[in-house]
Formats: structure tokens, sequence, C-alpha cells
């Protein structure tokens, strides 16, 4: 059998990229017996029915390290999360909440502001300074100025990337500047709401390099942070981890108690805008169980 990645799946064909080319397979009926859907980012085995037209039939799902819901990809090795410096202006309420989803399924990370060139007082540098001392990779990039295109090529090879980010930012701008071949849909923003249309119709793979792939998801204006509590969230912020341990009493919430290690470093290490959206989705989040 032959090895291969799923790229892209319409109508019960999915469209697997192996050493030998791209086949067209149709999965076995076991699959759907279990229960069991094949979904883009798959790593599979096939056999070859048609060598000449390229047509097999999708035998074997490996296991899978990881697997998006929203956008439904498997395999997925980091996330590139998208905001715009201007037009939108930049949200970094709705990036915190990019960025626990992302940690959440353990994703590598890197934080893509871009539009530089419209923000003219820089006022988005001071976003970058402060997500690089969590220790996140931030990089600020102009798709239409062609600023910062070589560092975001070089973070994405070797990998499995997704793209997120809301709409109208210049996800699929980005990846048409640093990867022609892509051809991504671009959309327009809409002056009157100052958010893009939806351009993304699916999630397909994009091979950039050798076992190297892009997905584009679609846009969101908000997350529904599923599967994270109040008693977890505390982990999916980076700052916190050096002393979420360390606190006087057993299952400190960071919020109410005394002797808390992690509020203990506010000023310092611990970033107080940072802290001040813990207790908001802490709250959000506290609310939304007792409901």
């Amino acid at each position: 059998m032959l090895k291969g990645t799923i790229i892209k799946g319409i109508g019960g064909f999915y469209y697997i990229d192996t050493q030998n080319g791209i086949y067209e397979c149709r999965a076995r009926g076991i699959f759907r017996k279990e229960g069991i859907k094949p979904i883009v980012g798959d790593c599979v085995e096939i056999s070859v029915i048609d060598e000449a037209d390229k047509k097999g039939s999708l035998d074997v799902i490996c296991p899978r390290k990881t697997e998006l819901i929203r956008p439904r990809v498997a395999n997925v090795d980091q996330a590139v999360i998208v905001f715009a410096a201007k037009s939108p202006n930049l949200n970094v309420d709705l990036l915190d909440r990019f960025l626990l989803l992302a940690e959440q399924q353990q994703l590598d990370i890197v934080i893509c502001i871009n539009k530089i060139d419209k923000d003219k007082q820089k006022l988005y540098e001071k976003t970058a300074q402060l997500y690089e001392a969590v220790g996140y990779q931030v990089l600020c990039v102009s798709a239409e100025k062609k600023i910062g295109i070589e560092p975001l090529k070089q973070a994405l090879y070797h990998k499995i990337s997704v793209f997120a980010g809301p709409s109208g930012v210049g996800k699929s701008s980005l990846i048409n500047e640093a990867f022609a071949h892509a051809k991504m849909q671009t959309g327009e923003i809409s002056e009157k709401i100052q958010r893009g249309r939806h351009t993304t119709r699916h999630a397909e793979l994009i091979e950039i390099g050798q076992d190297s792939y892009i997905v584009d998801s679609p846009g969101f204006t908000s997350l529904y942070l599923e599967g994270i509590t109040e008693q977890t969230l505390q982990y999916y912020f980076r700052e916190f981890q050096p002393y979420v341990h360390q606190c006087y009493y057993t299952g400190c919430s960071h919020i109410h108690e005394p002797d808390c290690a992690v509020k203990e470093q506010l000023g310092k290490s611990i970033d107080q805008t940072r802290y001040d959206r813990y207790v908001s989705i802490y709250k959000q989040l506290e609310q939304e169980r007792r409901k």
C-alpha cells in the first residue's frame, strides 16, 4: 500500500498526496459502518486501482496526533493566528481567545500582525512586545507592501499549519503573497462594518514544500471556548505556568485568594492587561457552568 495525506475531500472523493502524486480515492465501506469519517490532514494508506488515471482506494486511516473541530482538520502542528494592525482594529481580547484554543490543542503558535503599513502610529509594536514577552513568536507583516513575508514562509516549513483569525485581516492575501501557487480567493473589507466577507469555503491542505502544508480556515468574529473550564483556564496562559502550583491554597483561582503566587507577579512577569482578561474569561466560564 501507498502512504499519503488527505489534502481535500469533496462529495465522497478524497484526494491523497503521495510520493507518486495525487490520487483520487473512495474510502472503504467499513469506515462508514464503524462511523469513521476521513478528514483533511489524515495520514492514510491507499491501494492503487488505476495508476494511469491516479485512482485508488482509501484503506487505512492512521492514528491522529491532533483533531481540530473548526475547521475539521487532523494532524495540525501549528496555528498561525492572524490579526490586522488596522482595518479592522486589533482586538486583543479576541486574540487571547484564539490563543487559548490553540494552547488547548497543544499546537505550536505564531502570532501574525498584518497590515502594519496602515498603522501610522505603530501601536501594533506594543502588542507585539507584550506577546513576545509571554513567549510567542510574533511576526509583523504587510501582505500589500510585501513586508515580513520571508520570515513567515520560514515559520511554515515542515509543518501542517492552520491559519486562523477574524474575517478581513488578510489571511488569504498573506498566503497568496507567500506562496503564489496557493491562489487563495481574497475578499474585500466592508467599509460599513469593518469585517471581511467569508472567502474560504472548505478546509483544504495546500502543499508549500516537502512535508509542508497550510490550511486556511473561515474567519471568526467570536469564539466559544469549548472544553475549557474555569479550573483549566490557568494552564493556557503561558506566563502563569511557573507559578500556578506555588500558591498557598490548593486549587487557587488566582482571583480572590491571598498568598497567590500568580498575583504576586503582576507588573513583573505577568502583564496586568493579560491578567485582567484571564479574570474576565474565568468569570464568564464560571457563569456559563452555573447556567
